[in-house]
Order: structure tokens, then sequence, then C-alpha cells
């Protein structure tokens, strides 16, 4: 008899050992989704509540009468520094760097992993290497040689200026920016297209040449409409990392009317006269998370797909 219950038991402790893992790991993992995202909660709600509330209330406590009206004041009326216009000029100056910033380093990202790869060259292996040294070099040990080299270039670009009516933008505060983070990413987006196209089958490159296809037409007709998933991997990691910048922008953007968001958003907080406005400031720092938390919302399943399509194999 004990022989045949024993099997049961055996099964029953193992269930029961699993169902008790399982509640610890899904309890620890809930604890920590609370923390993590109990900052952004109080941002949130507090940007709905008025100051009386603020003041007199809970911080946890949800709005009791909820309003915009801190929102509008963020958007088009609160001061930043000694300008009184709001944050939604500094929140287009955030678009216009990170937009062209985000498609030239990943184009060219892609570029030099095709190259990488499919075109191997003698130095190859140490190129990428230094590339993929670059990565791990701080922010902060780069910022007094690229201030040097932004400085030569707004000198190249007012000499420029002089003699064609042309500086293509070199010395803008927006350009530096755009310059900074296509250089500073470039090794992350080398990396990623290059372990992606590790995977990628060279026969079809071989077949491509063979039928007369040129480089680019090869890297435009087979590479690009193949690489999508690790497209839109490489698109949110530096959209994430140029919106939220914080260090270059203000060592690079002055505080003028350039500023990009990150630069103005400190500006509003440390920015008051009176009365510290809490609701005002929790709106316009939401403002400033909205674009990267709508990119990963919209785009966070591709994000991971691409992930597993190969994005970090080694």
């Amino acid at each position: 008899m004990s022989a045949v219950t024993s099997p049961a038991r055996e099964v029953s402790t193992g269930i029961r050992a699993r169902t008790v893992n399982r509640i610890v790991i899904y309890g620890l993992l809930a604890l920590f989704a609370l923390f993590y995202l109990m900052p952004l909660f109080v941002m949130l709600v507090t940007s709905f509540k008025t100051m009386d509330e603020i003041q007199n209330g809970n911080m946890l406590a949800l709005p009791q009468s909820p309003t915009l009206e801190p929102w509008f004041k963020a958007w088009g009326e609160t001061c930043v520094g000694l300008t009184c216009a709001g944050i939604k000029g500094y929140f287009w100056n955030s678009i216009k760097m990170v937009v062209p910033a985000v498609l030239i380093s990943t184009l060219l990202g892609a570029l030099n992993g095709y190259v990488l790869t499919k075109w191997r060259f003698r130095g190859h292996t140490l190129v990428f290497g230094l590339m993929l040294f670059a990565c791990f070099i701080p922010f902060q040990s780069v910022l007094l040689p690229m201030a040097t080299i932004l400085g030569s270039l707004g000198r190249f670009g007012v000499t420029l200026q002089n003699s064609t009516g042309f500086s293509f933008g070199l010395g803008n505060p927006t350009v530096n920016l755009v310059f900074v983070h296509v250089v500073y990413g470039l090794g992350f987006t080398t990396l990623f297209f290059r372990n992606y196209y590790e995977a990628f089958p060279t026969e079809l490159i071989k077949a491509a040449q063979v039928d007369g296809a040129s480089f680019f037409q090869i890297f435009r007709r087979i590479m690009l409409p193949n690489s999508m998933p690790i497209f839109v991997v490489t698109v949110i990691y530096q959209f994430t990392n140029i919106w939220n910048d914080f260090l270059f922008a203000s060592a690079y953007a002055g505080t003028g009317d350039a500023m990009p968001m990150t630069v103005a958003l400190n500006n509003v907080v440390n920015t008051s006269t009176g009365v510290v406005e809490y609701n005002v400031n929790m709106a316009a720092a939401m403002i400033a998370a909205l674009p990267t938390l709508l990119v990963y919302v919209v785009a966070g399943r591709y994000f991971v797909r691409g992930l597993m399509a190969g994005a970090v194999k080694g």
C-alpha cells in the first residue's frame, strides 16, 4: 500500500513546492514593480491636483477634483529660468534633435554591420573591436575633447558662412547635439546590426553579386528589408538614450532657446517665484516622459521580438 501511495505523495509535495516558489517569485516581482512604478504614480496623480489639495492631502491619494490646468500651464506658461513661455519650445527642440540623430546613427550602424559581416576586409576585427571599446568609454571622459571638436567645427562653419554664405548648421547647438549623439551611439548601433547580420545567409549576398547587384543595391534591396526587427530595437534604444540625455545636452546646448527638454525641465524645477507649484513641475515631468513611454508602448513587443531575433547574439 505504501508503495502505491509514495509516488503520489511525492508528486503532491512537488506541486506544493512549485506553487510556493511561484508565489514567492511573483510576490517579489510585484513588490519590485510597485517600488519602480511608485514615483511615476506620484507624478501622475500630483499633476492633476490643485495646489490646495497637494498642501492639505496625502501624496499618494487620487485627485478629488482632477484638473488639466497644471498641464496647460507647464506647456505654455511656466517659467524656464527668466522666460515664462512654458516648455513647448524646448519639447520641439528635443524632437528636432532626436529624430535626425536616431535615423542617422541607425542607418550608419546598419551600413557598418553590413560591411563588417558581408564585405569583410583586412583588419575588420580590429575596427569592430575599437568601435566596441568606444561603447564603454564614460560620457564624462569625452566632454572636453568633444567640446574642442565642436568648437573647431563652429569656427569652420563661420568660415564657410563668410566665404560661401552657407554654414550647414555647423556651430548650431541642435546640430552639435545631433553630431555628438551620432558619434557616441555609432558603436552601439554597429554592435546591434553586426550581430544580427552574422546570422544572415551569406549565400544570398553572393547570389546577388552573381546577378550583378552592386554594394548599395544589395544593402537596399536585401539587407534593409530583412532588418526590421533589429531596426526597431535600435530605434527604441537610441531614442530612449538620446531623449533622456542630460549631460551632453547641458554641456553643449547651453541655457538659451536651443535647450532640449531635459535641461529645460531641470530649469523648471529649479525656478520658483513664491510657492513651488509641484503640480506644474510634475506635469512638466510627465510631458517630458511621454515620448519614450509612447514609443515603448507602441513598439515594445517588436523590441522583444528584435532581441529574440538576434540583436544580442555574439
